[in-house]
């Protein structure tokens, strides 16, 4: 049995590559120094030891493949001993497709926005229409409760990451993945600790549409005009697109996004009525829809999967309810995610205020990339909590200031649960917003309440 050690092992993308190792026949061991539940007893379930830190003794003795993290820098101990003993190592998505995905009939979800929703529903559609597939998705869908499997068949839906791979590998994740069938959901400028500005993100998105096969298809967004920049650098692939200006449109039922008729070609094809909230998941729905009748699907069925779709942790997420007040977890923390989430739950909301709790903690946001921007994404908010970040380097007071929406500030999670407890009154919607753990603010505010 080969052994391969993972390099940041409770990382999102890493773990779930290692769970896919693991089904492979791999004697899958890993280090990171942020060993916590729930991934690191989910890998240890799995039969996966984990080590804290990155000391070069981990490598005694030498696996037959490192797998190295994004996060792993030249300096540290595992690194300096890794290439000094010249010991075989691959990027995670290299290793990906050398060891799974170069059988499969790839299905990437793209952009800076919505990846991890939509590849859940193109997942579930082909599960439910019999095809078995393979996935490994940047969340956890409700449907799934798993982040990562091999499948049973050649097909594998896969969230196409724009950003770096390793220290010795700075394409975009999504270059490894030579996939069939597209969805290019949309772009915008993010990632600003990599990527200088948005052309160079375009560059990087060239780059993998190259690679499309001829026989493939792309799934392209009509309305974002930064997408059809990059796609018009070169492009050999066929083209469908959905959105306003699209071949695939909907026709609401509901302002919230939670009912709506597709259509294809000015033709009514049938109608979603989901859980689900926001016109950009309507969006999503139509691109999965026609990824998947790529591989076959006809639309009717894919439309009729996805009404029992129950979306993914963490994406507009109900933790829990105190006396008629709610409190909702979204992973949204670029200015954009922002305001379409507070979007989806304001036009749903008929009752109460939508409380916004946010935690500007993306590199791009503490580097003040999107200062203004975040003012204006909180407008549709009744009232907006922020924490301010130790070392945060902006004036978030000054950038904040002049916004539609009431704006308090506080350095400490805690304060903002000491705030919200005496604010809130029945049929609040609370939504937390982070891309990261948020100093475990939900449960505490609940408990709290």
């Amino acid at each position: 049995m080969k052994h391969i050690h993972i390099l940041g092992i409770c990382g999102t993308f890493m773990g779930s590559l290692a769970i896919i190792a693991r089904e492979l026949g791999f004697k899958v061991t890993g280090s990171d120094t942020s060993v916590y539940p729930p991934m690191s007893t989910y890998l240890e379930s799995q039969g996966i030891q984990i080590m804290q830190g990155y000391e070069a003794d981990q490598l005694d003795p030498a696996p037959d493949m490192i797998v190295v993290g994004n996060t792993m820098k030249r300096g540290m101990p595992v690194i300096e001993a890794m290439l000094n003993k010249n010991l075989p190592y691959r990027s995670g998505p290299q290793w990906l497709y050398e060891n799974c995905l170069n059988t499969k009939w790839v299905l990437m979800v793209a952009g800076t926005h919505g990846k991890t929703t939509t590849s859940s529903m193109l997942a579930y559609i082909l599960h439910e229409c019999g095809y078995n597939p393979g996935f490994l998705i940047g969340g956890i869908p409700v449907n799934f409760q798993i982040s990562s499997r091999v499948g049973g068949t050649d097909f594998f839906v896969i969230e196409g990451d724009e950003y770096d791979c390793a220290f010795f590998d700075k394409r975009s994740k999504f270059v490894h993945y030579h996939p069939r069938t597209v969805i290019l959901n949309n772009l915008e400028y993010d990632h600003a600790d990599i990527f200088d500005n948005v052309a160079a993100i375009q560059k990087q998105f060239h780059h993998m549409i190259r690679i499309i096969p001829s026989e493939g298809l792309i799934v392209e967004n009509s309305d974002e005009p930064l997408l059809k920049q990059a796609v018009e650098m070169g492009c050999w692939t066929p083209r469908q697109t959905f959105g306003e200006q699209g071949e695939w449109q909907v026709k609401l039922l509901q302002e919230d996004g939670s009912a709506f008729i597709v259509m294809h070609n000015g033709i009514e094809i049938g109608a979603v009525d989901w859980q689900i909230l926001g016109l950009h998941n309507v969006n999503n729905a139509l691109a999965a829809i026609a990824a998947a009748q790529h591989v076959g699907i006809k639309p009717l069925d894919a439309i009729m999967a996805l009404n029992s779709f129950k979306g993914v942790k963490r994406r507009l997420e109900l933790r829990g309810e105190v006396n008629t007040i709610k409190v909702f977890d979204d992973f949204a923390h670029h200015p954009t995610a922002i305001e379409k989430t507070l979007h989806g739950i304001k036009a749903h909301t008929k009752q109460g205020r939508v409380i916004a709790v946010i935690e500007p903690r993306s590199n791009s946001m503490r580097m003040g990339q999107f200062r203004e921007a975040l003012r204006d994404s909180l407008r549709l908010a009744d009232h907006v909590f922020v924490l301010e970040p130790a070392n945060l380097g902006w004036n978030m007071h000054e950038a904040l200031s002049g916004s539609k929406a009431p704006i308090d500030i506080y350095p400490t999670v805690q304060d903002i649960i000491d705030r919200l407890k005496t604010f809130v009154k029945p049929n609040d919607k609370i939504v937390i917003m982070s891309n990261g753990g948020f100093d475990n603010i939900h449960e505490r505010l609940l408990k709290a309440l």
